[in-house]
């Protein structure tokens, strides 16, 4: 997203979906200034912990919706990511915090397991807050534009080809190389965001949703989300 100047377009959507932490600020004239729902791992919590005010504060229309496995979200005192956000909308009572269900998360994994043919736990798979950000935007948008995701050919077909790395994160600069992120989550034998899957089963699920996808533009043509865009 880095360079793009997408700010305004972005801006222009109904509803501006975020991931994680992921900024706006010192970043608007590429990736805009509204965030309308902010879907949020659970690991990524504490880093919206350290900006409270930010995220929190009553000038914060954003709704965030928090996702993470039973051992973290459950409400028996036990699940530690569900006590941090307890203290979080005690202390912002205004701010809307939803949790995904535990059921919620069990229909995600099936629907891993339906597109892959394997169980996401057998598997070592960790699905990504890109997986359940698509599949709840495919339930309530009636038509999305996803900037700045890659295709799942882009760092096979681009590693020869002098290709320009770009940290895996806009607003991490000196982080990792994206393509590199990838392909190491792809290839762990556990624990790993199987990335380059999600984003094939992502440019198949673009052929019968209303999805779109830009920035990076290009790249060959029919392979998948780039050819592709998200509102």
């Amino acid at each position: 997203m880095l360079g793009q100047k997408a700010g305004k377009l972005i801006d222009q959507s109904t509803c501006v979906w975020r991931m994680n932490n992921a900024p706006s600020l010192g970043f608007e004239t590429d990736v805009g200034t509204r965030t309308t729902v902010r879907v949020v791992s659970h690991t990524s919590v504490p880093l919206l912990q350290q900006k409270q005010l930010h995220y929190f504060g009553e000038g914060n229309e954003t709704t965030y919706v928090i996702w993470g496995p039973y051992r973290n979200m459950r409400q028996d005192g036990r699940g530690a990511t569900y006590n941090e956000l307890r203290k979080l909308a005690r202390k912002f009572p205004q701010a809307k915090i939803y949790l995904t269900t535990e059921e919620r998360m069990k229909y995600c994994d099936r629907l891993f397991k339906q597109e892959t043919g394997k169980d996401r736990v057998l598997s070592g798979t960790y699905l990504s807050t890109g997986w359940f950000t698509l599949v709840l935007a495919m339930e309530v948008c009636p038509k999305i534009h996803i900037f700045g995701m890659i295709n799942d050919t882009y760092c096979s077909l681009h590693r020869a080809g002098g290709r320009r790395k770009v940290p895996y994160h806009y607003y991490e600069a000196g982080s990792r190389d994206e393509c590199a992120e990838y392909i190491i989550h792809e290839n762990a034998l556990y624990g790993g965001h199987r990335f380059i899957t999600e984003k094939a089963i992502f440019a198949k699920w673009a052929k019968h949703h209303n999805i779109t996808f830009s920035h990076p533009p290009g790249g060959p043509p029919d392979t998948g989300p780039q050819t592709l865009r998200e509102d």
